[in-house]
């Protein structure tokens, strides 16, 4: 027995590039007597309901959004409706498909909808059909919860989705920083690779948002702006604001580029003063590493083919110590050595490596680099970016 009306509330998407609502999500609600909304998520989990009631009240709530959204909604806009595996998979073979048919009744253009996958389950080539019949169709294919599930990639694979939703619970966990903020930010690079657009669910904090910017996403949804609700936003509601936190982003990314060039300028007065003794193969010039550079990681040199050529030259306890364990060992195929081996021999200028995280000391590192002995060999110096961070 489900109790309530059956209604959709909407869940404004927006846009990162303008700032403006460019869709809506469609969500389930229950309006119970004393007026209150009820979401209807827990109904589809609730195993004593029947798959017909359940059909049924997807069906109604489905209706009353394509209804609304072609009455109200900027003709701009598109409607994200969610679509489960699971009634995919009990669909006859050739079946008229019951979304187009609903487009259809209520006119409202299959270009203006996405289809949004929400799990896991159901029949792989089944989905797979039917997705080909709704993008035939004109509508855009959505994938939710991405980065919940190693499978998610197979479907990914499968479906060739124009948008990818990054899972609510890891997004919000990588915005707070450490390992899992690596993995959301490949997955967002793996998405742009393959041409989808990232939307960011769940950004509930300003600090959520500006992760949600450094992933590249096209578009945000999420409490910080707006809870859904009955009624359409005016297309415009949060463009100030929006504006506003996108301009904090923006200066909170200058002044990191700012401390970037800092680090590279020292980093240049570094390398001059190591720069001789590398050459001559003298005593190391003195160094107040742990007052000048807190960020010194170690010194090294490489031949031009990577392989490790002097031991780690390390700041401990007050003083320079040697470290031989990784002579000989060959850095040729980390990425950063092939930025150092372009850009560097060619303009004879230091490099320095984007961010790494070194698989040997598990840090967060930069590599300054510089060739020396007229280009046979490679100064290498180890930065730690989470001390560069505080400095």
């Amino acid at each position: 027995m489900i109790d309530g009306q059956p209604l959709a509330c909407f869940q404004p998407f927006i846009d990162t590039a303008t700032g403006l609502i460019a869709g809506v999500e469609a969500l389930g609600r229950l309006r119970q007597a004393d007026g209150s909304l009820q979401s209807v998520g827990p109904l589809f989990a609730d195993s004593r309901l029947s798959p017909w009631a359940l059909r049924r009240l997807d069906r109604q709530l489905r209706e009353d959004a394509l209804q609304r959204f072609d009455h109200e909604a900027p003709a701009d806009w598109f409607l994200s409706l969610n679509i489960s595996p699971r009634w995919i998979s009990r669909l006859r073979p050739g079946q008229t498909l019951p979304s187009l048919k609903q487009l259809q009744r209520f006119g409202v253009p299959a270009q203006r909808i996405v289809f949004e996958i929400t799990e896991l389950g159901g029949a792989s080539q089944r989905l797979t059909d039917v997705v080909a019949r709704y993008r035939e169709a004109g509508a855009r294919i959505a994938i939710d919860d991405f980065g919940a599930g190693y499978s998610q990639l197979d479907r990914v694979l499968a479906l060739q989705p124009d948008i990818l939703k990054l899972d609510m619970r890891l997004f919000q966990a990588a915005a707070r920083g450490g390992p899992s903020g690596e993995v959301v930010k490949a997955l967002a690079q793996m998405a742009e690779k393959t041409g989808c657009w990232i939307i960011a669910e769940g950004v509930e904090t300003e600090a959520e948002l500006d992760f949600a910017l450094e992933c590249g996403a096209r578009y945000v949804q999420g409490y910080l702006f707006a809870a859904p609700r009955l009624e359409f936003f005016a297309a415009d509601a949060f463009a100030q604001r929006f504006a506003r936190l996108r301009d904090c982003y923006v200066q909170g990314k200058l002044a990191e580029r700012a401390r970037l060039m800092t680090l590279q300028r020292r980093l240049n007065e570094l390398m001059g003063q190591l720069r001789p003794w590398a050459e001559a193969g003298g005593p190391l010039p003195k160094l107040a590493a742990e007052d000048v550079h807190p960020w010194l990681l170690r010194i090294y040199q490489c031949d031009r083919n990577g392989a490790q050529i002097t031991p780690n030259l390390q700041w401990r306890a007050g003083r320079w110590v040697d470290d031989p364990d990784f002579l000989g060992h060959n850095w040729s195929w980390r990425p950063y050595f092939h930025q150092l081996l372009a850009e560097g021999w060619a303009e004879r200028r230091l490099t320095l490596s984007n961010t790494y995280r070194d698989a040997t000391t598990n840090q967060y590192c930069l590599t300054a680099g510089q060739f020396i002995d007229d280009g046979r060999r490679l100064l290498l110096v180890d930065v730690d970016a989470a001390c560069l961070a505080k400095d």
